[in-house]
Order: structure tokens, then C-alpha cells, then sequence
């Protein structure tokens, strides 16, 4: 149940998120949905191909397109109040990738894949779907520049497995994962911590 509600909150902070790049495009309601939907799902869906769970997830669960859906008209109603907070795209995305770094460790988990495969399906998940949004959106991805984003996966899926080695509750261990990926994130962005670039800035 509580890997269920997990996946449900990633599924709802990543539509938000979708919602909100469409709106700042100005897409019409079907583009809204659009995006909130392959944000919300694109990582999900990827990562059930790669496992070769077919029919993916949301096509066999009805209700994370109910979810999806819900979460799109709610934002459109709201989308005022969202406005305000000029953090809502961040916050919401920032939320999405932790939640959805542990869904996908746990699928690797269960899949019995090596920790280091683990890691690596966890943060596919959670960034796969900004990825696609961002593309469709005509934006560079946030994953392809030099922002901490993937790093903050790839730590919180590895604090997994470090954490797991001890006797800790099974609960615990997946709240600091995503709390892991959310604070390191938050604080990259608050302290304009990047990674190295590969380019001469005086170019």
C-alpha cells in the first residue's frame, strides 16, 4: 500500500508539472493534457519496457489516468494560485523525481536486478518523463544540462542500498531515499551548485 500511494504522489507532482510548462506554452486543454500525461507516465512506461512488463502499468491500472486526469482539471481550475508560487514548477518536479527514484530502485528490486542496475532504472524513471516534456515543449532538457538533476537520482537510489544494510524499517529507508533526492536537489538549486561543463565560457 504504501509503494501504491507512493507511486500515486509521483504520478500527481509530475502531471502538476506538465501542466504548468503547457500552460506557460499556452497550449490549448487537449495540449495540457498531453503533456501532464507523458510527464506523469513517460518514466513509468519505459521502465516497464526495459523490465518487459508489458502491458505497462497505467494501461493495466486504470486508475493512474483517473489520477492523471483529476490532477489536469484541478490544476487547469487552480492554475491562479499555482501561478502565485513562482517555485510550482520546480517544487512539483523536484517532489516527482524522488518519488519516483524509489518506485523504480523497488522495481529493480523486485526484479532482482545488481543494485547498480537498480539505481539506474530509478533514475530513468524519474527523469525519462521531464524529458519527454521538455523535448515536446521545445526546451533543452533539464537532465542535459549542467543542473544537478540525474546526480540527485543516482545518490538517493545508491542511499537505498546503503541504508538497506542496516536494521532499519523498510518505511524509513524509502522516506530517506526520497528525501535524499529532494534535499540534494533543493540545496543545488539554493546554493547554484553545478556540474562541471565541458565548455570554455569565454567562447
Amino acid at each position: 500500500m504504501f509503494y501504491f500511494v507512493i507511486d500515486i504522489l509521483g504520478t500527481i507532482a509530475f502531471a502538476i508539472s506538465g501542466v504548468l510548462v503547457a500552460m506557460d506554452k499556452k497550449l490549448d486543454p487537449f495540449g495540457v493534457f498531453i503533456i501532464a500525461f507523458v510527464t506523469a507516465v513517460g518514466g513509468g512506461t519505459l521502465r516497464d519496457i526495459l523490465l518487459g512488463s508489458t502491458p505497462v502499468v497505467w494501461m493495466q491500472e486504470s486508475v493512474y489516468v483517473y489520477t492523471i486526469l483529476t490532477t489536469v482539471i484541478l490544476a487547469i481550475i487552480f492554475r491562479r494560485q499555482l501561478k502565485y508560487l513562482r517555485t510550482s514548477l520546480f517544487l512539483f518536479d523536484t517532489i516527482g523525481i524522488g518519488l519516483y527514484t524509489l518506485v523504480g530502485v523497488e522495481k529493480g528490486v523486485i526484479a532482482e536486478l545488481m543494485p547498480i542496475m537498480c539505481v539506474a532504472l530509478g533514475t530513468m524513471t524519474a527523469c525519462f518523463g521531464g524529458v519527454i516534456r521538455d523535448i515536446l515543449c521545445n526546451e533543452i532538457p533539464v537532465i542535459f544540462r549542467k543542473e544537478v538533476y540525474a546526480t540527485a537520482c543516482i545518490l538517493g537510489g545508491f542511499s537505498y542500498f546503503l541504508l538497506i544494510q542496516f536494521p532499519i524499517k523498510t518505511t524509513y529507508v524509502h522516506i530517506v531515499c526520497i528525501l535524499v533526492v529532494i534535499v540534494i536537489r533543493l540545496l543545488a538549486v539554493k546554493f547554484k551548485i553545478t556540474l562541471p561543463t565541458i565548455y570554455n565560457s569565454k567562447a
